[in-house]
């Protein structure tokens, strides 16, 4: 296994206005880079935005402003939300840096000189919208807005040519693109003739981009531009052992609607530049509300910043994190979120941290008490949890993350049941040592369930440890030290209504 892991999200559109798609797929990076550090490895975590093309051009042109003004201009709703959502990225880049732009030269120019860029005249379906020439098909489908007809000369990328190697490299690592689902998707669209990509727009048209190295009349079509972050970061062409130690990426996190850009243009592109494929393309569903998918148009689209802003941050993230299966759609709904907070949160999480500080406040000087010898029962619950830290780890690793959290709530939940049964609060009047064994592995348990949660909760989680005066990510049992004070907090979770 290697000891470095790299991680990305698609560098986001600058024009958007960041919504819970963006946040889901940033968390989600974001739950994965801390859950592998906490493991020890080291690990590089990518985000940032993609600034060029027709649709910024046009954004700006209609402000009275240039593109690049734009771009500075909008790019801090992204950072602000990224702040917000506590987000621990280690690099955050933009299409319009100077180390991105010579990046993406040098790759054209590398392919180029391996023969597998040409000059040809196209006429064909252009969708404004997406940026990009589509089939006939595509063009009866109602997903491509602003279609016009258009003849131009253009540079184009022999992608057709890597097909067949293509194929054999899906059917040959299994885990390439995932979940399996996606992986046929792909070979179901690879069953046909692969077109060459159009990999330039004219500066007649279009100038803000990055201009070809080969033709200054020309700047590259966007999404070639955009896919090459992912190797500019690491240090590709400019710092060789930095690229050796991160690449290939571990995964490329992204919405199932981009799949096709990465799951072919991308490795396609590889191959000709004679660079290692990812380790795996990993596609999320998309969030619905009302069975419907969010869409501006329609208006449906949920404004993390504000429920950020009315419950905090560590619900919203456990929220998406819990509720979608990786790989599927997931429905969100304002109720669901609230029953969820509520009952996961509120009554099974943060109700257990204050039974415990309470009853060791009143009973033990607010110190954490001596367990003695374990019991049966107190056994059970020491065996159970350290069980749960290989399952979590397990499902972790095999992008199960809903499963491996609901597997720690689940522990907890019994902990909950373990203390209605044995009454801590009325044992103590007649045993208080066997009480304060029972306070010592509820206390114990629930540390070791705030340290695999830790990644999806950081700042709640923190505090739980920090009263219980146990910080760190130590997941063998006997963190809690008998003697160490407890510290004061605020309710974790205050029930909402």
């Amino acid at each position: 296994m290697s000891k470095t892991f790299y991680l990305t999200t698609p560098i986001y559109y600058v024009n958007d206005k960041p919504h819970i798609g963006h946040a889901y797929t940033t968390i989600l990076a974001d739950v994965l880079a801390r859950y592998y550090r906490n493991a020890g490895r080291e690990t590089f975590f990518l985000t940032g935005l993609d600034e060029h093309g027709q649709k910024v051009q046009q954004a700006a042109e209609d402000r009275g402003i240039e593109p690049q003004q734009h771009c500075d201009e909008m790019a801090p709703r992204f950072i602000d939300l990224w702040e917000k959502l506590h987000i621990s990225y280690d690099d955050f880049i933009r299409t319009t840096e100077n180390r991105h732009k010579k990046i993406v030269q040098m790759f054209l120019q590398k392919v180029y000189d391996a023969g597998d860029i040409y000059e040809d005249e196209y006429e064909g379906l252009y969708s404004v919208s997406e940026e990009r020439f589509i089939t006939e098909k595509e063009a009866e489908s109602d997903e491509f807005r602003d279609i016009k007809k258009l003849k131009e000369k253009n540079y184009f990328f022999k992608m057709g040519k890597y097909q067949d190697a293509l194929i054999d490299h899906i059917k040959s690592n299994p885990k390439f693109i995932q979940p399996e689902h996606r992986k046929n998707e792909i070979l179901g669209f690879l069953r046909q003739p692969l077109n060459d990509l159009c990999v330039s727009r004219p500066k007649s048209r279009l100038n803000w981009g990055i201009e070809l190295p080969f033709d200054k009349e020309y700047v590259t079509y966007v999404w070639f531009d955009a896919l090459i972050n992912y190797i500019t970061a690491p240090g590709f062409g400019k710092d060789h052992e930095s690229f050796d130690k991160w690449w290939p990426v571990s995964y490329h996190l992204i919405g199932k609607d981009i799949l096709t850009t990465h799951a072919v243009y991308w490795p396609t592109m590889l191959m000709s530049a004679n660079i290692e494929l990812p380790q795996s393309i990993f596609a999320h569903g998309w969030w619905l509300m009302g069975e419907s998918k969010m869409s501006k148009s329609i208006g449906n689209v949920i404004n993390p910043m504000d429920l950020i802003d009315d419950y905090g941050v560590d619900p919203v993230r456990y929220y998406l994190m819990r509720e979608m299966v990786l790989g599927q759609d997931s429905n969100f709904t304002m109720e669901s979120f609230i029953q969820r907070y509520n009952s996961d949160l509120a009554n099974d999480f943060g109700n257990l941290l204050s039974r415990i500080s309470t009853l060791m406040k009143k009973n033990y000087d607010g110190r954490i008490p001596d367990p003695g010898e374990l019991s049966e029962a107190e056994l059970r619950i020491k065996t159970k949890g350290e069980s749960l830290c290989g399952t979590v780890n397990g499902m972790i690793k095999n992008m199960r993350l809903n499963e491996a959290i609901e597997n720690t709530m689940q522990y907890i939940r019994s902990v909950n049941k373990y203390m209605e049964e044995n009454a801590p609060w009325k044992l103590v009047k007649e045993d208080k040592s066997a009480a304060g064994k029972i306070l010592y592995t509820a206390g114990e348990a629930l540390r070791l369930g705030a340290v695999l949660l830790s990644p999806v909760m950081p700042n709640r989680t923190a505090i739980l440890l920090d009263a219980l005066n146990a910080p760190g990510v130590d997941l063998s049992w006997g963190g809690l030290k008998p003697g160490e004070t407890l510290k004061d907090h605020e309710p974790l979770f205050p029930r909402v209504k």
